[in-house]
């Protein structure tokens, strides 16, 4: 029985980035000598051991064979005789597809070292188009990787994959899955750009891929196109570390737009509501966690407010808070203007611009915030006032907060 790191490990290892988990493979055993050893059996597939001590993942070596569509579509077979070459040859990348012993060394049968060396990404044997979340899985790991490319050959068996249907048996939780990963990358954009290339955006995000070759007014938008506008603001977000959350809601922010009437063009008008509608639609679809959705709902109807509230009063600054709840949940209030500003700084001779409305709304919110509402409760008490009467004092003494805050604030222009 031996055992060897495989994976991703290995990769990040050469690569000198940080290893975070570590993967196992035990070559020459059973599942009865791993139990026997104090292993603690997980899953229902295959046979996939937590080492008693370090609680690591560690699985026989395994093949696989497929036998219905989609990913779930296989069998496997794992017993001593499988070999560690044969366990990394059912791998999808070349650069994924490498063994390291307890002594340091390297195995490579397919050539991971040389590709991570030329910065490519190559699928491993034919077996990759068995498994359509590979497409998903290489999208993202181009994302990560910003600077490698994908080999052609594995370039022409995804637009295959997709062309054959493949694509269409993914799980939306799969989808959401790999998707929310991809967003969290260092150039979230280049996932959306694979996948556009191959035919798997089409039909996966429909709404997204709708968006390349609608044009915006170039007065406001020097890039014109809304799909590169979109890649921009992913990237904008990335590089101010949001959340996924927000950047899910950059995703989402201009869907709208996609379905702006050809007789409009290129003037959006109320593209706002149809983002919100799509924006709905399609976490619904993908099984959305309930804070994405909700910001991105949020951003879809209120960014082109946003942009606009340097000229926003009291009044009106206090419809804005009220319609986004922020009395409840001010922490996505902050959210929800990040997500404008990698909305307005995502654009063409943009990037470095400043943002002014941020702060000032958020001047305006940690102003309004910081009412003392019991005391303004107890004195409306002590006037006698009771009910509604209290929440109209309350009301009114937040939004004496946030005019007196506007007004301190120095002239931003339009």
């Amino acid at each position: 029985m031996k055992k060897w790191m495989v994976g991703g490990a290995v990769r990040d290892a050469l690569l000198g980035r940080p290893v975070n988990d570590r993967d196992w493979v035990v070559v020459g055993a059973s599942p009865v000598e791993l139990l026997e050893a104090g292993y603690m059996p997980v899953g229902k597939d295959f046979p996939v051991f937590l080492h008693p001590e370090t609680k690591e993942e560690v699985a026989l070596a395994r093949t696989e064979r497929k036998t219905a569509p989609g990913y779930h579509g296989f069998t496997f077979h794992a017993d001593p005789g499988v070999t560690l070459e044969e366990d990394l040859q059912r791998r999808d990348l070349t650069i994924n597809a490498m063994a390291q012993d307890e002594d340091g060394r390297i195995v490579d049968p397919w050539g991971g070292r040389r590709d991570l060396a030329d910065k490519l990404l190559r699928h491993v044997s034919p077996a990759f188009a068995e498994d359509p979340v590979r497409i998903l899985r290489i999208a993202r790991f181009a994302a990560r990787f910003d600077d490698f490319s994908i080999a052609s050959e594995t370039q022409a068996l995804m637009r295959h994959m997709v062309e054959i249907g493949e694509v269409d048996a993914l799980v939306p939780e799969r989808v959401w899955q790999e998707l929310s990963r991809g967003l969290m990358e260092a150039r979230p954009s280049r996932l959306f750009e694979v996948l556009r290339r191959c035919g798997a955006l089409a039909r996966l995000l429909p709404e997204v891929d709708r968006l390349w070759g609608v044009p915006q007014p170039p007065e406001h938008h020097p890039e014109v196109d809304t799909g590169v506008h979109l890649m921009l603001v992913l990237d904008m977000a990335a590089q101010l570390g949001a959340s996924l959350e927000v950047r899910f809601a950059c995703l989402g922010h201009d869907l709208g737009k996609g379905t702006t009437p050809v007789d409009e063009l290129p003037r959006h008008i109320a593209h706002e509501a149809r983002s919100v509608q799509l924006v709905q639609a399609l976490a619904q679809r993908l099984k959305v966690p309930t804070d994405c959705r909700e910001l991105a709902e949020a951003v879809a109807r209120e960014h082109g407010n946003i942009h606009r509230s340097l000229q926003l009063d009291g009044s009106a600054v206090m419809r804005l808070f009220d319609r986004c709840d922020v009395w409840r949940r001010p922490a996505r209030f902050s959210e929800l203007l990040l997500a404008c500003e990698c909305d307005a700084r995502g654009r063409t001779g943009f990037e470095d611009r400043p943002y002014p409305q941020r702060p000032r709304l958020q001047g305006a919110l940690d102003a309004a915030l910081a009412v003392d509402t019991a005391k303004v409760s107890s004195d409306a008490l002590a006037r006698g006032w009771k009910g509604t009467a209290i929440g109209s004092a309350i009301r009114h003494a937040r939004y004496t907060a946030v005019s007196d805050y506007l007004a301190a604030q120095p002239s931003t222009g339009s």
